[in-house]
C-alpha cells in the first residue's frame, strides 16, 4: 500500500509561547551562543546548556516533564513561536545548507533552543555512522539524493521509528523549523501505536508480537552491515504496547507477518496526523510510541528550502554507556 496524505486524526494541540516567553528564550539562547567554548560536541558546552535549560519558561518546562512523563495518545509534542535567530536582529539566518552530512558543530540560537529543550527530557546522543556523530543535524534536501530514503531526500519519506534497526536507538526525536519550504508543501506526518492499535485485529496485533521481522540500517548511516537481529513490532504491554518498525527497512519473514504489517502500515496511515512546521516549530515525537515520515516537497536549492535542526535524546544514559566510547554523546 501507498501512503497517502490522508490524516483522520486532529493534530496535537500546541503549545504556542508569548513574545515575552520567546524573548526569554531567545535571551537564554543567545547566552549560549557566546559561552566558551561555544562548540555544540562540546561537553563544556553541553553541560552549560543543561544548566541553563532550567531557565526556560516555567510553561515550556511543564509541558516538556509532562510529555516525558506521559506522551499522551499522538505521541507527539509541538511548541511554537521559538525563537531561531538572535532575538535582537542582529544576525539573520544563513542559506539552508546542500551539501551532504550537513549538521550544526558552532552553537547558534536555534541549536541552543532545540537543546536545552531535549535535555529536560533526557541526555543527548548521536552516532558515529550518522552525520559524523555531531549532535546538532540539519534536515536539509540535498541534490542529487532526492529519491533516498533518509533526512537529505525529497521523496515521500516511508513512517519510521527513528534508528529502528539500533540497539540503542533514541527515545525522543526533536525536529525544530529553522525555514519553512518556500512551497508550503511539505508536513511532517506522525503516527502513534496508543491510536492504532485499538483498530487492529486481534490476530494481527498477536503477529506483530512476535519476533519475525529484520530491520535495516537507513542510508544515513553510510554502508552498513548491520541488522537488528529477528524483533518483534510490538512490544512491552500488550495493552499498552511499544513499536518498532522502519517501513522502509523493515522486513516481514513470512507472509503472515507480512500481511500484519500491511495492515500495520494501513491503520497507522488511517490515523496519521500532518504537521505544517513554520520558523519556530518544534516537534518532540517519542520514539516508542510514534513513527514519523514527510510528505513529499519540490527542493529549490537556492537557500530558500526547508531547514530543520535535528536532536535524538536518551531516557537511560547508562544503558548505552558500553556503546559510548570514552563515556561521551556519541555512540558507536
Amino acid at each position: 500500500m501507498t501512503q497517502t496524505n490522508t490524516v483522520a486524526v486532529a493534530a496535537p494541540e500546541a503549545l504556542v509561547l508569548t513574545d515575552a516567553e520567546r524573548r526569554r528564550t531567545g535571551e537564554l539562547a543567545d547566552r549560549l551562543v557566546r559561552h566558551e567554548p561555544a562548540g555544540t560536541d562540546d561537553p563544556a558546552w553541553l553541560a552549560a546548556v543543561r544548566d541553563a535549560s532550567a531557565e526556560l519558561p516555567t510553561r515550556l518546562l511543564t509541558e516538556l516533564r509532562r510529555f516525558r512523563h506521559d506522551a499522551g495518545p499522538d505521541g507527539t509534542l509541538l511548541v511554537r513561536n521559538l525563537p531561531v535567530s538572535p532575538v535582537d536582529g542582529s544576525t539573520a539566518l544563513p542559506p539552508t545548507p546542500t551539501r551532504p552530512g550537513s549538521v550544526e558543530r558552532t552553537a547558534s540560537t536555534a541549536a541552543a533552543v532545540i537543546t536545552a529543550a531535549m535535555l529536560q527530557l533526557g541526555d543527548v546522543i548521536a552516532y558515529r555512522n550518522e552525520k559524523s556523530g555531531a549532535l546538532v543535524q540539519n534536515v536539509v534536501p540535498v541534490p542529487g539524493q532526492e529519491t533516498l530514503q533518509s533526512n537529505a531526500g525529497s521523496v515521500l519519506l516511508e513512517m519510521h521509528n527513528e534508528n529502528a534497526f539500533h540497539a540503542n536507538r533514541p527515545d525522543y526525536v526533536g525536529l525544530l523549523c529553522v525555514r519553512q519550504d518556500p512551497e508550503g508543501e511539505a508536513r511532517l506526518c506522525t503516527a502513534s501505536v496508543r491510536r492504532a492499535l485499538p483498530l487492529l485485529s486481534e490476530r494481527t496485533r498477536q503477529v506483530l508480537s512476535e519476533e519475525r521481522f529484520l530491520t535495516e540500517a537507513p542510508p544515513s548511516f553510510g554502508d552498513q552491515d548491520g541488522v537488528l537481529p529477528a524483533h518483534a513490532v510490538l512490544l512491552g504491554a500488550p495493552e499498552d504496547p511499544d513499536l518498532l518498525v522502519d517501513f522502509s527497512a523493515t522486513h516481514p519473514l513470512d507472509d503472515e507477518a507480512r500481511g500484519a504489517m500491511a495492515e500495520l502500515r494501513t491503520v497507522l496511515t488511517q490515523v496519521a496526523q500532518a504537521l505544517a512546521l513554520v520558523a519556530g516549530d518544534l516537534a518532540v515525537v517519542d520514539n516508542r510510541l510514534a513513527v514519523h515520515g514527510r510528505t513529499p516537497f519540490t527542493p529549490r536549492y537556492d537557500g530558500t528550502d526547508r531547514w530543520l535542526h535535528r536532536v535524538y535524546a536518551s531516557l537511560d544514559y547508562r544503558r548505552s554507556r558500553p556503546a559510548r566510547t570514552g563515556g561521551g554523546s556519541v555512540l558507536d
